[in-house]
């Protein structure tokens, strides 16, 4: 009796600490596919309408850009720079940590690559005193989409590699509509958020980004939700999952519910 009694307390220790085993393991390989392959981010903001909306959840991949000590959970500083290091396009959306404080994951688009001349005239982007395409679209009036509760203006500018996006124009605001002329640096990136308006980016506060802050590109959105609701609150899925989105690209150019009265009037191709 005593002897099958230290038998079953011998099967449970050694079921405790297989179990321990198991979970180390997996934890080790979550970490190691998060750090060198794919992570998962939220938007919790609206500076990337209408190409992101709050309440998406999208893979980024980590390999796309190289690795750098932010790469890597909790930053140690075990090197610098990048390793395996390769380009960002124009037109890629990036997540990167901010210049400022890097403890903050940004999502932005790249506009600038190292050397470039940027400018914003009267709404207009310009890359090397070249006028990005600019076609309007129509206007919208959808708040979910927008965030605001009246119609705005959506351009869809293509550039010059091909890549194609839409914008929102919610109003004419000199400090980021007329800016100055940004001479990007080496090493360095520039920054726009697609909801040109209401986008903390390297016009304003972001400034140019570090090669070594980049974390990754954007690449798919694998769940959104709508209207403040949690991707934990599954009785709310029903009501407020953007199905249509659901393991969407990024670089899809969305449908979007347009207003294109007017738009022969308004279309404009610089």
């Amino acid at each position: 009796m005593i002897q099958k009694e230290k038998m079953h307390k011998k099967e449970e220790k050694g079921g405790i600490l297989e179990f321990i085993f198991v979970l180390i393991q997996a934890l080790f390989l979550a970490a190691l596919i998060r750090t060198l392959f794919f992570q998962p981010f939220s938007i919790p903001s609206g500076s990337m309408r209408p190409t992101l909306l709050v309440g998406d959840y999208l893979f980024v991949s980590k390999y796309a850009y190289g690795y750098s000590r932010f790469s890597i959970p909790f930053s140690p500083p075990l090197f610098s720079g990048r390793i395996w290091a390769s380009q960002p396009q124009r037109g890629d959306v990036v997540v990167f940590r901010l210049p400022s404080n890097p403890d903050i994951d940004y999502i932005k688009r790249v506009v600038g690559l190292p050397g470039d001349r940027i400018q914003v005239r009267q709404g207009v982007l310009y890359i090397n005193d070249e006028a990005v395409s600019r076609h309007f679209m129509g206007k919208i009036d959808n708040s979910d989409i927008t965030e605001v509760q009246y119609p705005v203006d959506v351009y869809r500018e293509t550039m010059a590699n091909g890549v194609s996006y839409d914008t929102l124009d919610l109003a004419f605001i000199p400090q980021v509509d007329d800016t100055k002329i940004f001479e990007v640096p080496l090493g360095h990136y520039f920054m726009m958020g697609d909801n040109r308006d209401n986008s903390d980016d390297s016009r304003l506060d972001v400034g140019y980004v570090p090669e070594e802050n980049l974390i990754g590109r954007a690449s798919l959105i694998f769940f959104s939700i709508s209207n403040g609701s949690s991707a934990w609150q599954i009785w709310r899925w029903p009501f407020d999952v953007r199905w249509n989105r659901l393991f969407s690209f990024i670089n899809t150019v969305h449908d979007l519910p347009l207003n294109k009265q007017g738009i022969n009037d308004e279309s404009s191709s610089h």
